[in-house]
């Protein structure tokens, strides 16, 4: 006897034959086979949580921008050609002109980095002049920046602030280019105008474009927010200006009041005593005037070897005089240029 399976089967066959249309059962769904179950661990006793580190993302955009900013122009001074000239370079061997600066120098950093007889503001604002022109202060400048750059602990940046007649970039035998009052006018920014020269840590910041309100650009807010963010910018940092004679324009005297020193270049046996006094008294306001006097004759007991040699004077005071205050042998002798011919030392008088 057929099972009832069998039996059922031959129905549904029969059905199908008749033309009876029978649905298809539903085949059930799989069922997933339960997850799972993971359990942490427990840390053990005493176990603290360290705090979450913060994305290091932001700073690596960070000096990326930074190291994405526009770098200083890179220049190459001649220091063969400067040494030839009377200025003193890195490669120029040792000499009495290398030993004045060193001396002249050494007060003018003490007061900048505030370790003088008093403290000075802005005391790394060293602002170098004359009374008339031809006395020598470009050349004194660009060597004292030369000086200052072969210290150890601090930097320089040699400013051509003399706007009427710049000379520093002609000195260097560097082509002119966009500079201090460009900076001032807004027209250009300072990573555009400041130079990089081969000799460490020395920079060079140009005059500029010829502008006829120099005067108004020197004391305009700008030129104060920009000494003031040089001034404090760097702490190691020296910043020398070559300006204007006083008694020719305005804007050495401008220039002055931002100024912790000053130094006047007087060319000796040349320059009356009556114009330095009148030279200082336009800059009364500084607190601190030094001079140096430039192509001083010396004595038979002072001759160098070669018979040519850097007469020097070097005083500071708080008043007015040639050579107020206390003075002592030291300082530079030479023309802008050329070397100047003489024996020894005299000191101001």
């Amino acid at each position: 006897m057929s099972s009832l399976i069998e039996q059922a089967a031959q129905r549904l066959e029969q059905l199908r034959q008749a033309g009876i249309s029978i649905p298809e059962p539903e085949r059930p769904l799989p069922v997933a086979a339960p997850a799972a179950r993971h359990f942490e661990p427990m840390p053990p006793a005493g176990f603290v949580e360290p705090e979450p580190q913060p994305d290091p993302a932001p700073n690596a955009r960070y000096l990326a921008e930074e190291d994405a900013q526009p770098q200083s122009r890179q220049v190459e001074i001649d220091l063969a050609m400067l040494g030839s000239s009377g200025i003193v370079t890195p490669i120029s061997p040792r000499s009495h002109m290398a030993d004045q600066y060193r001396v002249i120098k050494r007060p003018l950093i003490a007061n900048a980095m505030g370790k003088g007889a008093a403290t000075v503001t802005h005391g790394n604002l060293i602002m170098v002049t004359s009374a008339l022109p031809g006395e020598g202060k470009s050349f004194t400048s660009v060597n004292l920046a030369m000086s200052i750059a072969a210290e150890l602990d601090h930097t320089v940046m040699l400013v051509d602030a003399d706007v009427a007649r710049p000379s520093i970039l002609r000195m260097l035998g560097l082509p002119p280019g966009p500079g201090l009052l460009d900076l001032l006018e807004g027209k250009a920014d300072m990573a555009g105008v400041l130079l990089r020269t081969n000799v460490d840590k020395l920079t060079i910041l140009p005059s500029g474009s010829p502008h006829p309100r120099a005067t108004e650009l020197l004391a305009s807010d700008a030129m104060s927010s920009l000494l003031q963010d040089m001034a404090t910018r760097y702490p190691d940092r020296i910043i020398i200006f070559d300006s204007p004679p006083l008694l020719l324009t305005t804007e050495s005297r401008v220039l002055a009041t931002h100024m912790g020193q000053i130094v006047v270049v007087v060319h000796a046996d040349r320059t009356l005593q009556g114009t330095v006094k009148q030279a200082l008294a336009a800059i009364e306001a500084c607190p601190l005037k030094l001079m140096v006097l430039n192509k001083a004759r010396s004595n038979a007991a002072g001759e160098y070897g070669s018979n040519y040699g850097y007469g020097y004077g070097y005083g500071y005071g708080y008043g007015y005089g040639y050579g107020y205050g206390a003075a002592a042998g030291a300082g530079a002798g030479a023309s802008e240029g050329a070397p100047a011919a003489g024996d020894a030392a005299a000191p101001p008088r």
